[in-house]
This record gives structure tokens, sequence and C-alpha cells, in this order.
């Protein structure tokens, strides 16, 4: 897939196009989640990766693409993800550049 773990939204778009099984992981508070987030994505709080990802996000190879409110904590939560061993998780920044 992509070498980079930065891709853009329209990147995401079209990995989720071509893999529906894809996870559009969304690292925000659950309170921001809950007032508002993309269509099928998965709630799992930056602060929850090490203890439930596994259960959330189930095997290593899943396709997950990573996002928060504006970038930062999807950064670090998708750094987070590859060290613990997930092959294809991808950071595409923020909600406000989901134009979708």
């Amino acid at each position: 897939m992509y070498k980079n773990r930065r891709i853009t939204a329209k990147q995401a778009m079209d990995i989720k196009t071509r893999y529906p099984n894809a996870i559009l992981l969304d690292v925000r508070s659950e309170w921001e989640y809950n007032n508002g987030h993309i269509v099928g994505a998965v709630s799992l709080p930056d602060y929850y990766i090490e203890e439930r990802a596994e259960s959330v996000l189930g095997d290593c190879n899943t396709i997950v693409l990573v996002y928060c409110q504006v970038g930062s904590r999807s950064r670090g939560a998708t750094s987070l993800l590859v060290g613990m061993g997930y092959k294809n998780a991808y950071d595409f920044g923020g909600i406000v550049d989901w134009p979708y």
C-alpha cells in the first residue's frame, strides 16, 4: 500500500472504497465522537489504544485509517499502532479535512 504512514483524506477514501473492511478509526474522546464522527467510524480514544486495540481492531493485518480532530492525536495513535505490530495503519489527519 503506502510507504508513508501519513496519507490524505482522498487516499483514505480510496483505500476505504477498495477495501470495505478497512477500519476508520476515530481516536478522539468518546464525547467528541458522540458529537459527530465519520459515518462508519469506530471509536477508540488514543488513551485506550494499548489496552483495547486488539479487541476493537482485531488482526494486526487489518487496514486501519486513523483520524482525530486536526491531526496531532492521529499521528501519535498511528505511531503507537505501528509499534504494536499493525502493519497497515495510516494517519489521514483530522475530521476537519474529511470532505466526504
